[in-house]
């Protein structure tokens, strides 16, 4: 059993989002620089270039990121401020990679069903993707907050759990 309040893991992913935003603002600021100042404008991209700069720009280095730093770290900015770390059954990087993999699962399935409504209307293909990133980012959250050891899909599947730091 894991007794860490709501509170704590809301704080937890409240400080995590702060940092990931930082990231995507910094990006932003470069993105428009290189098209304003060496591009001259924003460049029209494929539907299958959009994809590939939504994930190589995005959630592949957030991905590396949290698992480097819950790996390294023990845990997140957000854990390590909400006063948790991350345990390992058995403690290898491949773990730490699996477990964010699942958790940023919805933000890149999100991504792709945007990416593709865009370029399609919104057509029948787009709206399940989104949708499916959706349930499954209600059900890893409904998991890291309601089960009893409080892990989410990623951290059954890497053998991992979050738990109080002291």
């Amino acid at each position: 059993m894991n007794n860490i309040p709501v509170k704590t893991r809301l704080k937890e992913w409240f400080v995590d989002y702060l940092v990931i935003l930082a990231y995507l603002l910094l990006l932003l600021a470069a993105n428009l620089g290189v098209y304003r100042f060496i591009l001259g404008e924003i460049p029209a991209f494929t539907e299958q270039q959009a994809h590939l700069v939504a994930t190589f720009s995005t959630v592949i280095p957030v991905i590396l990121f949290f698992a480097y730093l819950d790996y390294v770290k023990k845990g997140s900015f957000g854990k390590r401020a909400a006063g948790l770390k991350v345990t390992y059954a058995k403690r290898q990087f491949s773990a730490s990679l699996v477990r964010n993999i699942v958790k940023f699962l919805p933000w890149q399935l999100g991504h792709t069903g945007v990416i593709h409504g865009m370029y399609t209307d919104f057509s029948l293909t787009a709206i399940p993707v989104t949708n499916s990133a959706n349930v499954l980012a209600i059900l890893l959250l409904g998991m890291a907050l309601y089960r009893k050891d409080k892990r989410h899909l990623g951290d059954l599947l890497a053998g991992t759990k979050v738990e109080p730091a002291s």
